[in-house]
């Protein structure tokens, strides 16, 4: 169905906004809201563009991006930043896989690992 990245969530330090695909719509509230508070929190420490994408096979990817001229860019912070929510976010982040690869790449539900069964209520 789908052949390029598609995109969850972003924000923008540049713009100081934040963006969510309303595709995404039928995710739980408390899920847009916990997803809302990571990106600008990461544009916010570190600066930057941080986009969340889904590729072809259903993998979310945390993206990082900044403007050449942008001196106050920490790139060190943000490596280590991406690895810090990979970590803590594991669980939120593999449900948005699971909820990708079932709604929008059509898997079947059965397919899936049973340790992914549902999305994570707010932590």
């Amino acid at each position: 169905m789908y052949q390029e990245n598609v995109v969850l969530c972003g924000a923008s330090a540049y713009e100081q906004k934040f963006y969510f695909n309303e595709d995404f719509s039928s995710l739980p509230e408390s899920v847009r809201e916990e997803l809302q508070i990571m990106c600008v929190l990461f544009t916010e420490d570190v600066g930057g563009v941080l986009t969340l994408e889904f590729d072809a096979e259903g993998n979310l990817d945390l993206k990082v991006a900044a403007d050449e001229s942008d001196l106050l860019f920490d790139e060190i912070g943000s490596v280590l930043k991406i690895k810090q929510l990979q970590s803590e976010k594991r669980e939120l982040f593999e449900a948005l896989e699971m909820y990708y690869k079932v709604f929008f790449l059509g898997e079947d539900y059965d397919d899936m690992p049973e340790d992914m069964s549902e999305l994570p209520e707010d932590e």
